[in-house]
């Protein structure tokens, strides 16, 4: 009788036990360790950004280490596509190389933090956005009435695209709410604007929620099925292959344009390898970053239907108004160069590999009270565009 008490009272503390491990494996402090875990690997080294911001350098594999192929045009010197040579326009590069370098063959990954993870909605969507790309052919009035995405953009259509390029100017819009963004950046884009987009996206952000903090950021995003399961920013998902030691996504941009002062860009080139098919993105003249392989995509496996460049603000409408977050340099197209946000040199990619001025160019935007667009072009610029605006003003309530 006492032993098969003892087995009982035995059998009753392992039974405890083996409960209270997986009631602390479901905790959300357990949880929150495991993304961290699965964000963060063993480095070969880590620089220190800020007190806040932290790069580590990762060993790297990648089956292509190099695009077979650029598209035809990319670096003749005569042609205005090529970044300018005037005083208008000053190199950028990333100011984090001034605390040290990533070693040969590792790439810089920012690191992800436990107070990233709590800015999140939830940890399953850290990383993720809902649905943005704007749809030229649809204005939506729930979007607009209840708080969501609004653009600013140019855009193409109608033919089949294999890339697209542009020199973006960069600036610091002030951002009203934590959860909102603003985002200056090119879309390529295959299938419809239902569950099955296809979207591949760069350029840059500020997004409190995303990064803890208002710099401008370098950025990247991908999405096979309309930002619903599929994709991410940057590196916190499975997607884009970086093989490239000196340029960190998620970085920040320094320095930023001024108002009436100096003015920064940033060029950047997205294309399909003729070859191999996978989407290769290039940053300025000397930087190829990494790739989208094409298996990712259902669409953009062939070629992209609409090509996008522009700005996307949200608007939350705190307080039942319009957000007061900036979009570009904060101020309208008609105030001209050193004042509004610009693109310029904007290209897309033909089925040819060829750099060619876009036909057709369209432009777009939920509310030009709020965020406005207007396109030109000239002999220096080639195909450019002024956006942006201040949000909430006496116009945009």
């Amino acid at each position: 009788m006492d032993t098969a008490r003892g087995v009982a009272c035995l059998l009753v503390a392992v039974i405890c036990l083996s409960c209270a491990a997986a009631a602390s494996a479901r905790s959300p402090a357990a949880r929150m360790h495991r993304h961290l875990k699965r964000f963060n690997k063993p480095a070969v080294k880590s620089i220190e950004l800020s007190t806040k911001d932290l790069l580590d350098c990762y060993m790297f594999r990648s089956l292509q280490m190099r695009p077979n192929y650029h598209p035809e045009g990319l670096y003749d010197e005569s042609k205005s596509n090529v970044a300018s040579n005037s005083n208008e326009e000053k190199p950028k590069v990333q100011l984090w190389h001034q605390n040290g370098r990533c070693p040969k063959d590792t790439v810089p990954i920012r690191r992800t933090k436990k107070d990233d993870l709590l800015r999140a909605s939830s940890m399953r969507r850290y990383g993720r956005k809902g649905h943005t790309t704007a749809n030229p052919m649809s204005v939506s009035p729930t979007m607009l009435n209840e708080g969501g995405h609004q653009h600013a953009i140019a855009y193409v259509q109608g033919d089949k695209y294999y890339g697209a390029k542009a020199t973006i100017n960069v600036w610091e819009p002030k951002i009203e709410q934590p959860n909102e963004f603003s985002l200056s950046q090119l879309w390529i884009l295959g299938g419809s604007f239902g569950e099955d987009l296809n979207s591949i996206e760069a350029g840059w952000q500020v997004s409190p929620d995303l990064y803890g903090d208002n710099n401008t950021r370098l950025f990247t995003y991908w999405t096979s099925d309309a930002y619903q399961a599929t994709g991410c920013y940057n590196m916190l998902c499975s997607g884009f292959i970086q093989i490239n030691s000196e340029i960190a996504m998620g970085a920040s941009i320094f320095p930023t344009s001024s108002y009436s002062g100096s003015q920064y860009d940033i060029s950047l080139l997205i294309w399909k390898d003729p070859k191999e098919g996978n989407w290769w993105m290039q940053f300025g003249k000397d930087y190829v970053l990494g790739y989208w392989p094409s298996f990712l995509f259902s669409y953009l496996a062939d070629s992209a239907s609409m090509i996008e460049w522009g700005g996307e603000v949200v608007n939350s409408q705190p307080d039942g108004v319009h957000t007061s977050t900036q979009m570009g340099s904060g101020h309208f197209p008609k105030e001209g160069f050193s004042k509004a946000s610009y693109f310029k040199n904007i290209q897309v990619v033909d089925s040819t590999n060829n750099l060619k001025a876009p036909k057709g160019l369209g432009t777009f935007t939920e509310q030009s009270n709020c965020y406005d667009v207007q396109n030109g072009n000239n002999a220096e610029w080639g195909t450019y565009f002024y956006y942006g605006g201040p949000g909430r003003s006496s116009s945009c309530a």
